[in-house]
């Protein structure tokens, strides 16, 4: 499915919440799809059960998977996703981020191509 860096300062946990992240908004991972089981992944990934836990948990709180008693986990909607508190937040990140980019020389049209190419990503390739 994918691979982690062990020898990455971010923990693994981290790692998997980005990878299944991007997944989820490329759409390889398709709504409702039900994520692998803890115990399956542990033993694919060879890592601690309760690493992948923590992960699943992490991407619950963040609205991109929910969880069924016995049933395990699954993708949820984008349109079940978008809470103003995320969007909050995302926006301030973006802001400090931009503002950055901007100080260390990237121009506004940089940015913009940017924008435009992970809008295109996000929409699956199509150019609107």
């Amino acid at each position: 499915m994918f691979e982690l860096d062990l020898r990455s300062r971010l923990p693994i946990y981290e790692q998997l919440v980005d990878k299944f992240k991007e997944l989820i908004i490329s759409e390889v991972l398709k709504v409702d799809e039900k994520l692998p089981s803890v115990r399956t992944l542990s033993k694919q990934l060879t890592i601690n059960p309760n690493t992948i836990q923590k992960a699943y948990r992490e991407l619950e709180r963040q609205g991109y998977i929910y969880s069924i008693k016995g049933k395990g986990s699954f993708v949820m909607s984008s349109a079940q996703t978008t809470n103003s508190e995320k969007l909050k937040t995302i926006k301030k990140e973006l802001v400090k981020n931009l503002s950055e980019a901007i100080y260390l020389g990237i121009d506004k049209n940089e940015i913009i191509d940017m924008i435009e190419e992970a809008e295109i990503l996000v929409k699956g390739g199509e150019n609107k």
